[in-house]
């Protein structure tokens, strides 16, 4: 599992906000289109992706997306 991969289908869930911006250490919150909508749609991509649910609660306790992943890795196993 790569972050870079994870990061490339995290920013695909946003429509407007340029991939571009994103990164493991991205402050996902400070992005003006991040709502609750998204956090829905990131838990279904890595659903989708990785077979590997994620708890609303992961994403409020998260700041980056790296701690998403870091998240996810430990699901994973």
């Amino acid at each position: 599992m790569e972050i870079e991969k994870f990061v490339q289908l995290f920013a695909e869930q946003f429509d407007e906000t340029d991939p571009s911006v994103f990164t493991p250490d991205t402050h996902f919150r400070d992005i003006d289109e991040w709502s609750s909508i998204v956090a829905l749609t990131v838990i279904n991509a890595v659903i989708d992706e990785y077979g590997v649910q994620l708890r609303g609660d992961d994403i409020k306790s998260s700041e980056t997306v790296k701690d998403i992943f870091v998240k996810l890795q430990s699901r994973a196993k």
